[in-house]
């Protein structure tokens, strides 16, 4: 691979055109107004192509003039056509953007004749001549089109740094922002104006067709990374920028192997921050496939070896003085989990929370205060679902049960106080 300064000019525009994207597509993803980013990528064609027609030029502030125009009428009309039709959102999206898109292709078609435009430049971007188009500031030669995106990225860390609390109130929840003063309509209308703005930057980068990849895709990783909201916006500029890098390599390489020159880089940019978040999709820690379901398997693991203490203090409750510890078969009977089981009595041996000998098992005195505890904390949720909730039929159990797992020291003693500071739960058992 021959890496050029070029290259480097390459992945520089990438870099700041998606991370500008990025930034404002937080907001849209938090919002579940993913489209409405697409929706205006699409339907700013028109403003573009009517400032072509009018100027007869590609002046930069002429196209963006044209293009926030009718990139903030669609979100009004998407928003009016919502309200007076009660159409939902994806509706009235549907129906402005696919309008509006056919209406910029043709007026496309008509402006290309008259000036020195490329439709295909339009809806896919050029990135890979971007460096040839330049400004000379200091002896130095930087592409117009990283210039004009590392504005825009300017001007949006301006935007959610000075309107971050609004910002977020209105994201999450309009109606308490218009109750505490804040007008939601306001931020969404200059969000909107924004996020056309952007698309504006990056269309020479990745194009009216690719820039929804950019907007949506980092924060929607991102968004599966984390729940708060500083450091969503942190990784997905991250997120952002990798795919810019890790776009253009593969748009170089890549084809190589299938004995192939090169191809899109602006098509890899959008690859690699798909493949990302498939990544993301599937390994976050949290949110991702896998996470969530680690996360249940230490969960139920959890549940079962609460329920074998739990089980193994009762026995010992109700058995006489001298009886045998119960064997390991009959604990795998009452706990039904099966295989698990196994694997849980192991490991509080190994915790030394349960004595294992020949004739079966028993709590140690350590094993014993957990145990306590859970049925401490059944009985009380027993005693307080019955007396207070008038919850007294027969699967008050299965409630308490599952109550049991997740209470501390702080909620028994608020459901000691509640229920009246019992002695015993509603099947007349000692609470200990």
């Amino acid at each position: 691979m021959d890496w050029t300064v070029l290259d480097s000019w390459i992945v520089v525009t990438g870099m700041l055109s998606a991370m500008s994207c990025a930034l404002l597509g937080n907001y849209l993803v938090l919002r579940r107004m993913s489209m409405m980013g697409d929706a205006i990528s699409h339907a700013v064609l028109p403003g573009l192509a009517i400032a072509f027609l009018i100027s007869g030029s590609r002046d930069s502030l002429t196209m963006m003039v044209g293009a926030v125009l009718i990139g903030v009428m669609t979100a009004f009309l998407v928003e009016a056509i919502q309200k007076l039709s009660g159409l939902d959102r994806g509706a009235s999206m549907g129906v402005i953007f696919t309008t509006l898109f056919a209406l910029g292709l043709i007026l496309i078609r008509q402006a290309a004749d008259h000036v020195d435009l490329d439709p295909g430049c339009v809806l896919y971007g050029a990135i890979e001549l971007t460096p040839l188009d330049v400004y000379e500031w200091g002896g130095l030669e930087i592409p117009r089109a990283a210039v004009t995106n590392a504005a825009m990225l300017l001007v949006n860390l301006a935007f959610v740094l000075a309107f971050y609390k609004e910002l977020k109130i209105t994201s999450f929840d309009p109606a308490l922002a218009t109750t505490i003063g804040i007008n939601a309509s306001g931020m969404h209308y200059v969000l909107m104006t924004l996020v056309a703005a952007t698309t504006i930057a990056a269309f020479e980068s990745v194009g009216s067709i690719l820039v929804i990849a950019m907007l949506i895709v980092p924060g929607a990783a991102a968004h599966l990374l984390t729940d708060r909201l500083a450091r969503m916006l942190a990784l997905s500029l991250v997120i952002a920028g990798l795919s810019a890098v890790f776009g253009h390599i593969g748009a170089i390489t890549v084809p190589g192997w299938f004995g192939l020159r090169d191809t899109s880089t602006a098509g890899m940019m959008a690859v690699a921050a798909g493949a990302i978040f498939v990544c993301v999709f599937f390994f976050a820690p949290h949110h991702g496939v896998t996470g969530r379901a680690f996360n249940r398997i230490l969960l139920s693991m959890r549940i079962t070896r609460d329920d074998i203490l739990a089980f193994l203090y009762r026995f010992q409750e109700l058995a006489p003085e001298g009886s045998p510890p119960v064997s390991a078969s009959d604990v795998e009977n009452a706990v039904k989990a099966g295989s698990a089981a196994r694997l849980v009595m192991w490991d509080l041996v190994r915790r030394k929370y349960v004595d294992r000998s020949a004739e079966g098992l028993s709590l140690t005195e350590e094993g014993r205060g957990l145990a306590r505890s859970l049925v401490r904390s059944h009985r009380l949720w027993e005693t307080y679902l019955c007396n207070k909730m008038g919850f007294c039929a027969e699967d008050v159990h299965y409630s308490a049960h599952r109550l049991e797992h997740v209470t501390d020291k702080a909620l028994q003693d608020q459901l000691v106080e509640e229920a009246g500071y019992p002695f015993q739960d509603p099947h007349r058992k000692t609470i200990p």
